[in-house]
């Protein structure tokens, strides 16, 4: 097992550890309810550092990383970040992943942990002849996320009153004595927040210092468990559950994050078919309607007896109270209210497919 640069003092906060992805990294601390509610409410210290790194530089490095990924490289100015995909040939999902444009010719890309080594490996085979070298950091690199309407407030305490904040879908590049400092305003939990990523061996003094500030703002640091709460809520997909290589971005409702104008891409050819012809199935989200145990990924969905799929996620949302979860279910049978029976420990509770995302911030 993989351990993060911050595994001592994630021992030292009392955190309950558990293998992920290959790394042993922090699931709860305080409790996985507690801490969820801290992100929606005040502000919350994810360790992402298990989450992989890659630079992509070079004359070709646009056009390489355009033919490799779903969503268009080519509109990002310098700060700039998107969201994207990396697919097989048959257009199913490698990894979904952020890719950032540093300069005209350098890029930043943040891939899935358990992907590290096949993403790696898969631009590597397609990078040939062409002026374009790829470096996986990921190892020297420590990572953090801040995420919550707090997180402003943690921002300027620890870099300063005139810090800069991340605005979404960007990234700003600091270099001191102790190397590159990335801050990206992305997210995974539908708060606002950034990311913040280090050399290794500095990781655990900053970690110390933004769980200080948090707290002062009534947060906390968060585990594997309440990010998994919180971007289910948000109808956001995880790799290897809601995305995998037999399932195309269509099929997953990704649809806005593929670029058919910008030219060729590995994939591309199958999702035009698909396009053209309609997706058969499609990612849906579903919630119980009944008292039932948590629903959980590879659970029988059914309707009338029939199983009709199964599902990918699912787990109790803390905010709503109640059990949501996403499947992949016929076309005919993706439409909000449709009654569904999720099959839990040989019994079925009744559920209805409802719009994403499953949680909407109450508006002020």
């Amino acid at each position: 097992m993989k351990r993060s640069p911050l595994h001592e003092a994630h021992m030292a906060l009392g955190a309950r550890l558990v293998p992920f992805a290959g790394w042993e990294m922090p699931v709860q601390y305080k409790g996985i309810v507690d801490e969820h509610k801290a992100v929606r409410a005040s502000v919350g210290v994810f360790d992402i550092s298990h989450m992989g790194q890659f630079l992509v530089e070079g004359r070709d490095a646009e056009t390489f990383l355009n033919r490799m990924l779903t969503n268009n490289i080519s509109k990002l100015a310098p700060g700039q970040g998107q969201y994207t995909l990396l697919l097989n040939e048959r257009g199913g999902v490698i990894d979904d992943l952020i890719a950032y444009r540093l300069s005209e010719r350098e890029f930043f890309l943040v891939v899935n942990a358990s992907m590290i080594d096949v993403d790696y490996a898969w631009l590597q085979k397609y990078i040939g002849d062409t002026e374009v070298r790829l470096v996986d950091i990921s190892a020297q690199t420590g990572g953090l996320a801040i995420q919550g309407p707090k997180s402003r407030e943690v921002l300027r305490a620890v870099l300063g009153a005139d810090a800069v904040y991340p605005e979404r879908n960007t990234i700003l590049l600091s270099t001191s004595g102790e190397g590159v400092l990335y801050l990206c305003g992305t997210g995974y939990t539908g708060e606002e927040g950034f990311e913040f990523f280090a050399p290794a061996e500095t990781t655990t003094a900053w970690f110390e210092k933004f769980v200080s500030a948090a707290q002062e703002q009534g947060g906390m640091p968060v585990g594997l468990g309440a990010r998994d709460t919180l971007r289910l809520e948000m109808g956001y997909p995880l790799n290897g559950n809601d995305l995998s290589p037999e399932k195309t971005p269509l099929e997953a409702g990704l649809g806005f994050f593929v670029d058919f104008d910008k030219g060729e891409f590995i994939g591309r050819e199958v999702l035009v078919k698909q396009k053209s012809e309609g997706v058969v199935a499609k990612l849906t989200g579903f919630r119980m309607t009944a008292p039932s145990p948590p629903p959980r990924a590879h659970y029988p969905v059914c309707i009338n007896g029939e199983v009709i799929g199964e599902t990918c996620s699912g787990g109790l949302s803390p905010s709503l109270a109640q059990g949501i979860g996403m499947a992949y279910l016929p076309l005919a049978f993706s439409k909000p209210g449709c009654a569904l029976e999720i099959v839990i420990r040989d019994k079925r509770y009744p559920a209805e497919t409802v719009k994403k995302p499953f949680y909407r911030k109450p508006s002020h």
